[in-house]
């Protein structure tokens, strides 16, 4: 690996930045991300970057503007002293929901984000597991879209029997990232499929697929609200499921998502740490975090040894 690769931590992903540089045995860059009385944002460098390779580690998450925009003053902070790249690592890219116009006079808000990240001056953008793969287009710069399902497989093959798992999607928009786990774990696919019958009635869930007497593996990017993951484990059990996990990238988990998740009957949800878990994500007694540090860890170490990033995911 190169000696010049500086790692810098944002506030939104500090303790994931402090598994990363562990990872690579190596101490963060120092800097100083804080706020004037009106809070605005200042970002101070405290040692040299001048010709160095460096990688800002900053989720977009809660607050995601808040966070965004500490991103992109590091960013120009590392440009501004002369940094001779700067990979942006975006564990968890907070506006991908936004990737298109999904009716008149609407923005796609991720294309904007792609092009204040660029403007600002990085070279690189680092992500994990987007929203929409074709996000990776709205970058003029080099874009690596990493995926967090090595860590998944790993985890569903230590813990769950392979006798009985089965994947299933929450939905149809998600059969292709599940089909995939599926034939990295070796196991059957089921979809769930979602209809409002009428308006403002409640949806009503399909299940296509045999899940009974299954151990079931709901997989997805995004838990935001938590209602279609509670509502999938409720259909899935009705029609016979013996129990259901979910396995799921980006744990978003907002308004009364923990609480929600926690009184279900869903066995365990398993997130990374792509956003930091508040506190009440660590005690919920069946949400569970798997750390995603050496995956970007062996990421970050690739690309500054200019060698495969795509080989991790063969």
């Amino acid at each position: 690996m190169k000696s010049s690769i500086k790692i810098v931590a944002g506030n939104a992903s500090r303790p994931l930045a402090e598994a990363i540089a562990a990872y690579l045995e190596r101490p963060l860059a120092l800097c100083s991300v804080r706020r004037f009385a009106d809070m605005e944002i200042f970002v101070e460098l405290q040692e040299n970057v001048r010709g160095e390779d460096v990688f800002i580690v900053q989720s977009t998450s809660f607050p995601a503007n808040d966070h965004l925009m500490e991103l992109l003053i590091m960013i120009d902070a590392a440009r501004r002293s002369s940094a001779r790249r700067i990979t942006a690592v975006i564990p968890y890219f907070g506006y991908a929901r936004q990737d298109r116009r999904t009716s008149g006079r609407t923005p796609i808000s991720a294309k904007l984000v792609a092009n204040l990240i660029t403007e600002a001056g990085a070279d690189r953008v680092m992500t994990l597991d987007l929203h929409a793969g074709q996000i990776q287009g709205f970058f003029d710069i080099p874009t690596d879209n990493l995926f967090a399902a090595p860590v998944m497989v790993r985890d569903i093959k230590e813990r769950l029997d392979p006798s009985d798992r089965m994947v299933v999607s929450p939905d149809v928009g998600g059969v292709v990232r599940a089909r995939a786990l599926a034939k990295r774990i070796d196991a059957p696919l089921a979809i769930v499929d979602k209809r409002r019958e009428r308006p403002g009635e409640s949806e009503v869930m399909n299940i296509i697929g045999e899940v009974e007497g299954r151990s079931c593996i709901l997989v997805d990017d995004i838990v935001d609200s938590g209602g279609t993951l509670v509502n999938a484990a409720e259909a899935l059990l009705a029609q016979g499921a013996k129990d259901v996990y979910a396995y799921i990238t980006h744990g978003v988990l907002s308004g009364g998502a923990v609480s929600r998740i926690a009184s279900s009957k869903l066995k365990e949800l398993v997130i990374t740490d792509s956003i930091q878990p508040t506190a009440a994500v660590k005690l919920a007694r069946n949400i569970r975090v798997a750390t995603i540090a050496p995956l970007l860890g062996e990421a970050i170490g690739r690309t500054a040894d200019e060698s495969s990033v795509s080989s991790l995911f063969a």
